[in-house]
C-alpha cells in the first residue's frame, strides 16, 4: 500500500476485514456532497495509519450488497472492523479527530 485509500468491491470486502487486523470503510457515493468533502480527509487517514490500519472506501453505487448486509442508510458513513468484527459506526461528515479517536481505541488495545 502506498497511503492511498484501498477501493473496496462487494467482492473483496469480506477478504478484506478478516485479513486485516483493523479496517475502516468509508461508504459513499460520487453524487454524494459530504461524501465528496470526506475524501481528502480518508487520503490523510490513509496516510497516517499505513502499515497500521486498512483505509478503504466502498461506492454503494457500483456495490450494492455489502451496504445492505451493513445497513447502511446514510451517506457517509464509516464503519471500522477489528479483528473481523464491526465494532464502531460514525454516520456523516465527521471531523478527522473524531475517526482518529475510535481508530486509536483498537490500534492500542492489548491482547491477553
Amino acid at each position: 500500500m502506498d497511503g492511498s485509500t484501498l477501493q473496496l468491491t462487494d467482492s473483496l470486502f469480506n477478504d478484506i476485514i478478516k485479513q486485516h487486523e483493523l479496517v475502516l470503510v468509508d461508504f459513499w457515493a460520487p453524487w454524494c456532497g459530504p461524501c465528496l468533502k470526506l475524501s481528502p480527509v480518508m487520503e490523510q487517514l490513509a496516510s497516517l495509519y499505513k502499515g497500521k490500519a486498512i483505509i478503504g472506501k466502498l461506492n454503494i453505487d457500483d456495490n450494492a450488497e455489502t451496504p445492505s448486509k451493513y445497513e447502511i442508510k446514510t451517506i457517509p458513513s464509516i464503519l471500522i472492523f477489528y479483528e473481523a468484527l464491526q465494532v464502531e459506526r460514525l454516520v456523516g461528515n465527521v471531523p478527522i479527530d473524531t475517526i482518529q479517536l475510535a481508530l486509536n481505541k483498537y490500534l492500542f488495545k492489548e491482547k491477553f
